[in-house]
């Protein structure tokens, strides 16, 4: 069988959820959008079932897909609805629908909803992707309160910058929420994984963990509070020696310098690892840091087989306990969201 190999370890998720439910101090929602960010979200949700307060999903059919598999705890709708006629949907799978535009609280206040309806109200505090602009909520919130559909309103809103250094744009998002609330009652939802580890004054009533929750650490290095949950791994399953001078792969774009045992790895870009990822990119062989040289195939990558133990048989991680899949997405020009991702073809293993 193919070596390739994608280890979830299960316990490392509950254990990421708790850190940062202590860290943020109230409540504390899971976001299992796709697919758990690759680590299959039924999976995780059910892991996570009786210890999260709640879970947050991008669009109705992850909701769906979720309570189907008997998942019974409060559900966000990140993106809401997309149709008005979702709300039957929404009703149905009792789920907690955002609202983030005029057309989808219209469709709302439209609906003919048996029970109160649990709504999370969004505004664009900055980040000019969805939400009512902060001088038009008040009055959205007004039409969510004495429509008689609503019970609880949670106002919310997402920032654009806070996993970087920089913290001016995430400070005047906080303002410009802050401001726009003044005088509406319910519970708040700002902080998602960076701004729960770096901004206290963020976080509020509800937390929203998504890739911390995962073990990577939103700021680009490992935190030793964060545990990684998925562990991609493959094995050597050839090898040659090469002569100085001496090209490896397509394009012929990475020459040997001295004589370089190569060992073949199964795993490339088909089965999600990045093609971008240059030579010198760092692999784990046998638990000790080597690097890729050559180019990313379809199938199969190569690797430095720097020690005389190295060789046919040696276990190969690409991402995991010891190399930060951060340093791959590095190596990629990309990020560790689109690298989580993207993994497939993987034989998934749960623990």
């Amino acid at each position: 069988m193919r070596p390739l190999t994608c280890e979830i370890r299960l316990d490392y998720l509950r254990d990421n959820y708790q850190y940062l439910k202590a860290l943020h101090g109230n409540k504390l929602l899971a976001v299992m959008k796709a697919n758990a960010y690759g680590h299959g979200a039924v999976q995780c949700a059910r892991a996570l079932h009786d210890a999260a307060d709640g879970f947050a999903v991008a669009f109705l059919e992850e909701a769906v897909e979720l309570r189907e598999a008997g998942i019974t705890k409060p559900i966000v709708v990140l993106e809401g609805v997309f149709q008005a006629a979702d709300y039957a949907a929404v009703a149905e799978y009792r789920l907690w629908p955002v609202v983030h535009c005029q057309a989808q609280l219209e469709g709302l206040l439209a609906f003919d909803w048996r029970e109160p309806a649990t709504v999370w109200l969004k505004m664009d505090s900055g980040m000019h992707r969805t939400g009512f602009f902060p001088h038009n909520y008040a009055a959205a919130f007004a039409a969510l309160r004495q429509s008689g559909k609503v019970g609880e309103i949670v106002k919310m809103s997402h920032f654009a910058c806070a996993d970087e250094t920089e913290r001016g744009m995430t400070q005047m998002q906080l303002e410009a929420f802050d401001l726009a609330c003044a005088g509406l009652d319910g519970a708040e939802s700002l902080a998602n994984s960076a701004a729960i580890m770096a901004y206290p004054e963020a976080r509020r009533d509800w937390g929203r963990a998504g890739l911390a929750l995962y073990g990577v650490d939103p700021f680009g290095a490992f935190s030793g509070s964060l545990k990684p949950v998925m562990r991609l791994k493959s094995e050597v399953f050839a090898e040659r020696v090469l002569q100085p001078h001496e090209p490896i792969g397509y394009g012929a774009s990475f020459y040997t310098k001295r004589s370089t045992r190569v060992g073949a790895v199964a795993g490339g870009y088909a089965d999600g690892y990045p093609r971008r990822a240059a030579s010198d990119t760092p692999v784990a062989i046998d638990g000790v840091r080597s690097r890729l040289i050559g180019r990313i195939s379809m199938d199969m990558l190569t690797v430095d087989l720097q020690q005389a133990d190295m060789g046919v048989g040696s276990e190969v991680e690409l991402f995991g306990d010891i190399i930060s899949v951060n340093e791959v997405a590095a190596a990629a020009g990309t990020i560790a969201y689109e690298v989580l991702c993207n993994v497939k073809r993987a034989k998934r293993v749960y623990s």
